[in-house]
C-alpha cells in the first residue's frame, strides 16, 4: 500500500493509488515569524551576541511590518520590479564609469565617431546622393524593415536610434570593476528604456503609420483608442485578452482523450487514453511547470506533444497543478516535491512492475532534477529515463533573467507575497513580456494602438495569457535556494533534511533547449554536462522556450542538433559543441520518440484507464477541473 504524503493534505490511511481521493488543504507548518512576513531561508545566529538575529520583538515586529506594509504597496505600482535594486544597480554603474577615465575617453570618441556617420550619411541624401545606412537592425529585429523606412527623414530616424543603442550597450558594457553580471541587468535596464523611445512607436516619427492614419483618415487611431479601452477593461476586470475565449481547454486546446486518476490538494493526474493496439511497456510521467497551464504540451490536435506521443505507443500521465490562492500561501518546495511522488506512486500502481520514464518541463524539469537526485540518494530506482525540457538545473547565469532574481529584487517580490500570499499572473507575466519587449510588448501597441489592427489570437498566445499564481513560501525558497543560492548545482540543497546532489542520478537523461531562450539560455541548460554522471543526449533546437518546445513535424523552418554524450566522455564547451555538432531540419520529436523506445523494453497490452483493480474509479474526463482555476 503506497502511503501519500501528509505534506501535502493528502490521507494517509487506507489510501492507495487505485482509490483516488479529494484531499485535505495543505497542512500549515510555518512558524509565526514565516507567516508573518520573514523571509523562509533567512534564519541566522548570531552566537557572538549570544542571540538569534531574526528574534522578533513587539517593537521590532511593529517596524517590520511598516516596512512590508509600505514596500507591498509600493510594489503594486511597479508590478514587483523594485525601484531600490535599480537605484543601486545604475548608481554601482555610474560609480565604476566615473573612475574609469579610459573608458569615458573611449565613449566621447565613439560618440563622435557615431555623429561624424549619421552627419555624412545626411549630408549625403541631403545632396542627392545614394547613401548606404551607416547602421543596420539586427537580422532578429523587424521594426525598421519596411521599405517606407528606408527614406528621409525616417531613415535618419532610426540610424541615429540605433546608432545611440550601440552607445548605451558600449556604456554599459566593459567597464572595469563592475561584475559581468551587473553589466548584463544594466545593459537589459537601459534596451528596455531605450525600446520604449524608438521612433517605430512614435505616430509622428513611423512612417508606417503616418501613411496609415492619413489613407483612413485616423479611422486607424479610432479603433486603436478602442482596442486600448478594450484592453484596460480587460486587464482590470481580469479578463482573458481578446479571442482568448476561443481557446477553451477541453474544447480547442487540451483535447487528448484522458481521464483524471488521482487529485490531491496540489496536482490532478491526467491519464490519456490509448490510441494503439499496444503500448511501450513503461509509461511517461510529464511534469509541467506550475508557473503556467500543464497545456503547452497539449495544445491543438496538431501540435501536441502529449497526443503524438500517445499516437507513437506510450502510455502518458500528466500533472495537472492547481492555481493556488491566498490560503495555500505557506506551501513550500518540499509540498511540490512530495505531489511529484505521489504522482509517481499513483503511475507505478496503475502499470506496476516496471520503471517509469520522467518528463519535466521548465520548472517542472528542475522539480524533477531535485526529486530524481532525492531518489537516487534513497537508492530508489524506479526511473527509467529522465527527459528535461528548457530546464535548468544549475542558475549561476539565467541570463537576462537575473535582473529579477537579485536579492534586492527577490526582498521586494516577499514583502508584495507576503500582503497578499502568492506572486500574481499579471506581476509574473509583466517580467516575461520584459525579456522580450520588442515583440510582446511594442510591437503590439504599434500593432493594435497605432495601426488599429487587431492581431489573430492563435492558441501558444491564449495558452501564455492563461497563467497561474504561486505561493508566496514556494516562490521565496525557490527564487533563494536556487537562482541566489544556486545550491543545486553545489550539492547544497536538502530535501528531508539531507542534501542531494544531480551526480547521483543514473537514469539516462534526453535534454532539449532552444537557441532563442530567454527564460532558461541554452549554454545554462548545457551545464547539466558538468554536473550529471549519466548518459546525456542533449538537442539544441530553433525557438523559444515555448515555440522551440512546440515543435510538432511538418513545422516549417525547424532546424535542431543532437548528439548522445556517455557519462565517461570528455567534456565539449557549448559553443564548440554547437560548431562541431550537424544541423538537421525539421521537428525533434522523432527523435525523442526514438529515443524513448531505445530506453524501454518492449510493448504490451494498454493499461486499464486508473488501473486494474478500480477500473471505473476514475474521477473525471480529461482536462480536469484544475485547468479552470482562474
Amino acid at each position: 500500500m503506497a502511503k501519500v504524503s501528509k505534506k501535502s493534505g493528502a490521507k494517509t490511511d487506507n489510501v492507495t493509488p487505485m482509490h483516488p481521493v479529494a484531499e485535505k488543504p495543505a497542512q500549515r507548518r510555518a512558524s509565526t515569524a514565516d507567516t508573518r512576513g520573514a523571509n523562509p531561508s533567512k534564519d541566522r545566529i548570531a552566537p557572538e551576541l549570544g542571540l538569534r538575529c531574526d528574534r522578533v520583538t513587539p517593537d521590532n515586529y511593529t517596524k517590520r511590518s511598516m516596512d512590508h506594509a509600505i514596500k507591498a504597496y509600493l510594489a503594486r505600482f511597479t508590478m514587483g520590479l523594485t525601484p531600490f535594486g535599480l537605484s543601486s544597480l545604475f548608481f554601482n554603474w555610474g560609480v565604476h564609469l566615473a573612475g574609469s577615465p579610459g573608458k569615458q575617453a573611449q565613449l566621447v570618441e565613439k560618440a563622435a565617431q557615431k555623429a561624424a556617420r549619421l552627419a555624412l550619411a545626411a549630408s549625403r541624401q541631403a545632396q542627392g546622393q545614394d547613401a548606404e545606412p551607416c547602421i543596420l537592425p539586427l537580422e532578429h529585429d523587424k521594426r525598421f524593415k519596411a521599405p517606407e523606412w528606408q527614406k528621409w527623414p525616417y531613415n535618419l530616424f532610426y540610424q541615429n536610434f540605433l546608432l545611440t543603442q550601440q552607445w548605451w550597450y558600449n556604456a554599459t558594457n566593459d567597464v572595469d570593476g563592475l561584475s559581468r553580471r551587473d553589466e548584463q541587468a544594466v545593459s537589459f535596464a537601459t534596451r528596455q528604456i531605450l525600446d520604449m523611445m524608438s521612433p517605430s512607436n512614435m505616430l509622428w516619427t513611423n512612417p508606417q503609420v503616418i501613411a496609415r492614419t492619413i489613407e483612413e483618415g485616423g479611422a486607424n487611431l479610432v479603433r486603436g483608442a478602442e482596442n486600448m479601452a478594450e484592453d484596460w477593461d480587460r486587464a482590470i476586470t481580469g479578463k482573458p485578452p481578446v479571442g482568448a475565449e476561443d481557446f477553451l481547454p477541453g474544447r480547442d486546446v487540451a483535447m487528448t482523450p484522458g481521464k483524471v486518476v488521482f487529485r490531491s490538494h496540489l496536482l490532478e493526474l491526467i491519464q490519456y487514453a490509448p490510441q494503439t493496439e499496444t503500448v511501450t511497456s513503461e509509461p511517461i510521467l510529464i511534469v509541467p511547470a506550475w508557473i503556467m497551464k500543464y497545456y503547452i504540451l497539449d495544445l491543438s490536435p496538431h501540435n501536441s506533444l502529449v497526443r503524438y506521443l500517445v499516437e507513437q505507443g506510450f502510455t502518458v500521465f500528466m500533472v495537472s497543478w492547481r492555481n493556488p490562492d491566498a490560503d495555500d500561501r505557506d506551501l513550500g518546495m518540499d509540498d511540490y516535491l512530495d505531489a511529484v511522488g505521489e504522482a509517481l506512486d499513483v503511475v507505478g500502481g496503475i502499470v506496476p512492475d516496471t520503471g517509469i520514464h520522467a518528463v519535466g518541463y521548465c520548472l517542472g524539469g528542475t522539480l524533477l532534477s531535485i526529486k530524481a537526485a532525492q531518489m537516487a540518494r534513497d537508492h530508489d530506482d524506479r526511473l527509467k529515463s529522465m527527459s528535461l525540457l528548457a530546464t535548468q538545473v544549475d542558475f549561476e547565469d539565467p541570463g537576462e533573467l537575473q535582473l529579477f532574481t537579485g536579492e534586492s529584487q527577490v526582498s521586494f517580490l516577499e514583502h508584495m507575497m507576503w500582503d497578499q500570499g502568492y506572486l500574481d499572473t499579471k506581476q509574473m507575466a509583466g517580467a516575461f513580456q520584459l525579456l522580450r519587449s520588442k515583440d510582446l510588448i511594442w510591437s503590439r501597441y504599434v500593432h493594435d494602438y497605432l495601426m488599429g489592427e487587431r492581431q489573430e489570437m492563435f492558441d501558444l498566445m491564449a495558452w501564455n495569457a492563461d497563467a497561474t499564481r504561486m505561493p508566496y513560501r514556494m516562490h521565496s525558497e525557490y527564487l533563494r535556494r536556487l537562482y541566489l543560492d544556486n545550491a543545486l548545482s553545489q550539492g547544497q540543497y536538502e530535501v528531508d533534511g539531507k542534501p542531494v546532489a544531480i551526480t547521483d542520478i543514473s537514469a539516462p537523461v534526453f535534454c532539449v533547449s532552444t537557441t532563442g531562450d530567454h527564460v532558461a539560455p541554452w549554454q545554462s541548460v548545457y551545464k547539466l554536462h558538468l554536473l550529471s554522471d549519466t548518459d546525456i543526449t542533449f538537442v539544441l533546437t530553433s525557438g523559444g522556450h515555448n515555440a522551440g518546445i512546440v515543435s510538432e513535424p511538418g513545422h516549417a523552418g525547424r532546424t535542431y542538433q543532437i548528439t548522445e554524450t556517455p557519462h565517461a566522455a570528455n567534456y565539449v564547451a557549448p559553443e564548440d559543441w554547437r560548431a562541431q555538432t550537424e544541423l538537421k531540419e525539421g521537428s525533434w520529436w522523432p527523435e525523442f520518440v526514438k529515443w524513448l523506445r531505445a530506453q524501454s523494453k518492449g510493448t504490451g497490452t494498454p493499461p486499464p484507464m486508473g488501473g486494474a483493480e478500480t477500473p471505473a474509479g476514475v474521477l473525471g474526463d480529461a482536462p480536469g477541473t484544475y485547468v479552470f482555476q482562474r
